[in-house]
């Protein structure tokens, strides 16, 4: 996708060193001008790993390579003065810390590390890298406004924590389906040239009815009646701008709040104006918005990696938004929505009942379910999205937004609630994700590791709210290590297998591929005696706080069924608490 940035190795070798040298990591060498400590790693079988005399030999023989180098002050020292490496401890890894004498500049620890890594049994070094305390990004609305929804509290998303990880969504395209965006001075240099779908003067507030670059948000005011006979006057919204900014507000800039993927690129497509939008022009727009072509547009050269729809209507999905969001999945676009306001089941609504999209409900201060919130079956899963009930700041998402009553005035802060507030949290985790996935990460496998990882509620949920709260440092760590390779036993779909006798405390993890396009997966084990947990992970190795299901009661006979199973592998992690024997697992796939 456009602005991914590739990740480029920091193991360089010395173009004079000899064809054996270890690798150099210099990716953290201004820490070794504090303190010349580094980790240098020997070759399997060397004496250096195990004998500490033949390890200082090569110290020294580095040690003396490299003093010529160093500058004339270190090169005349002599005896006990002269520059010197010895060894600190073994790592629990078997590799060695080692240290200088002296304190040495950029320059001078290049040239060490690089005569260390010449000597023959060195495979690699690399500085002894410095960690700091985590600072939280420095602007004030995100420290007395933000941190309920963003922190790790009962109902934050565990944002910060993924910001500790090093994750900032650089180099993703996010597309915000919505108002457009106004030119505010904490968002707009986050934003990327969008455009406007609306085809329908009325709607749109412009002269004519065609559509025009730019995705800039003029304005979804209305007169009495303008919108229905009794329907009572409204002032702007300014609903885009709000979305975009929990997404990528401007963050560290001392200046109002913080955005999740604050290094992301908000690309604004505005669809909703006066009255609201028509479903032709959101579904050219959510095309569009992925890369695909729409007639009379000019293509986009920015297509998103994940849409924000925080938007809908009382209705089934209709059969060409179903194309749409087909379409955009197909280029590898995440489409994610909003449930719906209405306190209902989400079956009703539309674009949240549609297939192909991560359908978000909306929780409060203490994780509970908010009251508007639509629910049922339908949710994947829930993020903050403000109850109201706790007043200000707790009640409310506080994001970027604009003073006009009607056309764009000034730049300001506010809170707003809803399941719209709630669908960014989970589309700036994604973004989050995507950018330290070691390649992007498809629709499917997106919506799986995001309900894999969303923690259990803190607070039981008034009607289903999907599998859990957001998670946004456990969605991350997941992306980062996603596709590493896990052993497991191949299970047969439709077919039971007998599972050998455990002892207590004993482990399997078995295997199981689901194609695309299944609606359940069902695991049970039943039989014999002793007792079982069961525990299944999408791509990963389930743990008992993080998994895309769970059984644990008394006895053998434990059962978990995934609806909507994403494509990918499943893990399934078998455990005797008690002595087992002659039980059976069965899988199926529908």
């Amino acid at each position: 996708m456009n602005f991914r940035r590739s990740v480029l190795s920091l193991l360089v070798a010395s173009a004079c060193a000899p064809a054996f040298a270890g690798t150099v990591d210099l990716s953290s060498i201004n820490d070794a001008t504090l303190s010349p400590r580094f980790i240098v790693t020997y070759k399997p079988g060397a004496a250096e790993r195990t004998q500490p005399a033949a390890r200082q030999r090569s110290l020294d023989a580095a040690a003396s390579s490299a003093r010529p180098q160093l500058g004339a002050r270190i090169a005349a020292q002599q005896g006990a003065a002269a520059l010197q490496v010895k060894t600190l401890r073994a790592t629990y890894s078997g590799q060695h810390v080692v240290r200088a004498s002296q304190r040495l500049d950029r320059s001078q620890a290049e040239t060490l590390m690089r005569a260390i890594a010449a000597q023959p049994n060195v495979e690699s070094v690399r500085v002894d890298r410095l960690m700091h305390a985590a600072a939280v990004p420095n602007d004030p609305v995100l420290s007395s406004h933000q941190m309920w929804h963003y922190g790790t509290g009962a109902g934050g998303a565990r944002v910060t924590t993924a910001w500790e990880s090093g994750a900032t969504g650089a180099g993703v395209v996010v597309a915000v389906i919505d108002t457009g965006a106004t030119h505010h001075a904490d968002l707009e240099p986050n934003l990327l040239p969008g455009y406007d779908f609306i085809s329908d003067a009325f709607v749109s507030h412009r002269d004519d009815d065609s559509r025009v670059a730019g995705g800039w948000d003029l304005g979804d005011y209305s007169a009495a009646n303008e919108c229905g006979a009794g329907a009572p006057a409204s002032n702007s919204s300014w609903h885009g701008t709000h979305v975009a900014g929990t997404i990528a507000e401007v963050t560290n800039n001392g200046v109002g709040g913080a955005g999740i993927a604050y290094n992301a690129r908000v690309l604004p497509v505005r669809v909703l104006g006066r009255c609201g939008g028509y479903t032709s022009d959101i579904n050219d727009a959510i095309v569009w918005a992925a890369g695909g072509h729409i007639d009379g547009v000019p293509d986009n050269t920015t297509p998103a990696e994940v849409i924000n729809m925080s938007l809908g209507g009382a209705h089934e999905c209709e059969a060409d938004t179903q194309a749409a969001i087909n379409t955009a999945t197909s280029l590898g676009t995440v489409v994610v929505v909003a449930a719906g306001n209405d306190n209902a089941p989400v079956v009703g609504h539309a674009p949240a009942s549609c297939a192909n999209v991560i359908t978000v409900g909306a929780t409060g201060y203490s994780g509970q379910r908010a009251s508007y919130s639509n629910y049922g079956a339908g949710i994947d899963l829930a993020a903050p999205g403000g109850a109201g009930t706790e007043g200000n700041p707790n009640g409310y998402i506080w994001s970027t937004l604009n003073d006009g009553t009607t056309v764009p005035g000034n730049d300001i802060y506010a809170g707003y609630t809803g399941t719209s507030m709630a669908t960014p949290h989970v589309v700036g985790v994604v973004a989050l994700m995507q950018s330290v996935a070691a390649q992007p990460l498809t629709p499917s496998q997106v919506e799986g590791l995001l309900k894999a990882t969303s923690r259990a509620f803190p607070v039981k949920q008034s009607q289903p709210n999907g599998t859990g709260l957001l998670d946004a440092a456990a969605a991350v760590a997941r992306a980062r290590t996603f596709g590493q390779p896990i052993d497991g036993i191949p299970t047969s779909p439709g077919t039971a297998m007998l599972l050998p006798a455990m002892a207590a405390g004993q482990r399997d993890l078995y295997v199981i591929d689901v194609a695309p396009g299944k609606t359940r997966l069902e695991i049970t084990t039943y039989g014999g005696r002793g007792e079982l947990q069961l525990l299944a992970g999408y791509e990963m190795d389930p743990l008992p706080n993080q998994n895309a299901g769970a059984s644990a009661r008394p006895g053998v006979n434990q059962a978990i069924t995934v609806v909507n199973p994403a494509q990918g592998r499943y893990y399934l992690a078998v455990s005797a608490t008690q002595e087992t024997s002659g039980s059976r697992l069965l899988v199926k796939v529908n």
